[in-house]
């Protein structure tokens, strides 16, 4: 890797996270990505844990083997309530509401002047420890690995789909190493850091859904404002947002259904 590698800001919302950060850092010691071009960023919130303790913690070493390190703390509110899973439909908006705005301040507070956004979950398992490179050479600017909860299985992230969730990345196997996606997930993402400065975030809303105001009138017109998808496009929040608002901004996103990384098994 040249000495004018692109900088990488590895970017992680954690909530409750004690139990997965010693992993989690193996897993950012192992790559093989030069540190002095890698930046961490992680913004700890609503957490009934010590995780932001444990992170503070840590920032001495942190910032003495990479490019720069940030901790940041930021509640929104919200928790589970008791005997709810995470996947509870009637818990998905306002959850991953917060969870956009979550990632939101920390892309505000930790991009710099890094060239890509790495967003990476905390309690990812496994990933090849030349991921970052594969990301890379795909030569996309939104590209993300196939998440799984075992090798050879079914995606695990099924925010990243096509044809509006009719295909996962474990769906297209076989279909090519970067294959054209409509929505993307979190768990791993790369994405360039222009597109995020040039106002792609994750929208905290459903976006892409006709709401009162898409209609305008004052200038004799009635033509409803719908993104480029068309007025059928349901309204999508967070990571799948974000995959709406790149359309609309004229950036694809992609996935690389051959290049699996394992999530823990909730």
């Amino acid at each position: 890797m040249p000495l004018d590698e692109p900088r990488i800001a590895v970017l992680t919302p954690v909530k409750d996270a004690v139990a997965h950060l010693d992993g989690y850092f193996e897993g950012l010691y192992r790559l093989e990505y030069p540190r002095r071009s890698l930046s961490l960023g992680l913004l700890e919130s609503d957490s009934a844990d010590d995780t932001y303790e444990r992170l503070i913690e840590r920032l001495p070493e942190l910032r003495r083997d990479f490019r720069e390190v940030g901790v940041w703390k930021k509640d929104f509110g919200f928790r589970l309530p008791p005997g709810t899973p995470r996947w509870a439909g009637a818990v998905q908006i306002e959850r991953r509401a917060a969870l956009a705005r979550s990632r939101n301040h920390l892309l505000f507070r930790a991009l710099g002047d890094c060239d890509w956004a790495l967003w990476l979950d905390v309690d990812l398992v496994e990933y090849p420890p030349d991921v970052i490179e594969r990301l890379l050479a795909a030569g996309r600017d939104i590209v993300q690995p196939n998440c799984v909860k075992k090798r050879g299985g079914q995606s695990f992230d099924r925010n990243a789909w096509r044809d509006r969730g009719r295909y996962h990345l474990g769906d297209l196997r076989g279909q090519g190493e970067v294959v054209p996606l409509d929505s993307v997930g979190g768990t791993m993402l790369l994405v360039r850091a222009d597109l995020h400065r040039d106002g792609l975030v994750f929208p905290p809303f459903p976006y892409g859904r006709p709401h009162p105001l898409s209609r305008r009138e004052a200038f004799g017109s009635t033509r409803t404002i719908f993104s480029r998808r068309g007025p059928d496009v349901r309204g999508e929040i967070e990571t799948e947002g974000l995959g709406l608002m790149a359309y609309d901004m004229g950036a694809r996103c992609w996935g690389m259904p051959n290049l699996e990384i394992v999530h823990k098994d909730v």
